[in-house]
């Protein structure tokens, strides 16, 4: 069963591990051919956990690159992308998360929200968890 704080599991050298920094020039390598032409960095935050739902909530954060544009850029479709691209795998960074639970905590299913825009230089995309 997973704790009352579940901020003692996800901490910040967790949620590094489970999607390294390295993956946005990996991504950007894969679609652009130049990892320089990426706009921003994405990384993993948590969010919260729904005791009564059975709901684990995390973000992917873009954070805007230095002399980049991340409003330019077409981060509203990404959800869509993300959810199918090979080296972001949801899918496995899902099972990642959800093996960190124990060995009796399964993965219902799991999606990927719109794009927020919580500010300028950085966008997020919601990723929930449903555990049974």
């Amino acid at each position: 069963m997973l704790p009352t704080d579940a901020n003692d599991i996800f901490t910040e050298e967790v949620l590094k591990d489970l999607l390294p920094l390295q993956l946005s020039d990996a991504f950007f390598e894969a679609l652009y051919g130049d990892a320089d032409e990426g706009a921003y960095d994405i990384s993993l935050s948590f969010e919260n956990y729904a005791a009564d739902k059975k709901v684990l909530s995390f973000a992917l954060q873009l954070h805007e690159r230095p002399e980049k544009c991340l409003a330019c850029n077409l981060t509203y479709g990404l959800p869509e992308v993300f959810s199918r691209h090979p080296l972001i795998n949801v899918q496995g960074l899902v099972q990642k998360i959800v093996a960190l639970l124990g060995d009796d905590i399964q993965c219902l299913g799991w999606e990927l929200g719109r794009t927020r825009t919580p500010a300028a230089n950085m966008h997020s995309i919601p990723l929930t968890i449903r555990l049974g």
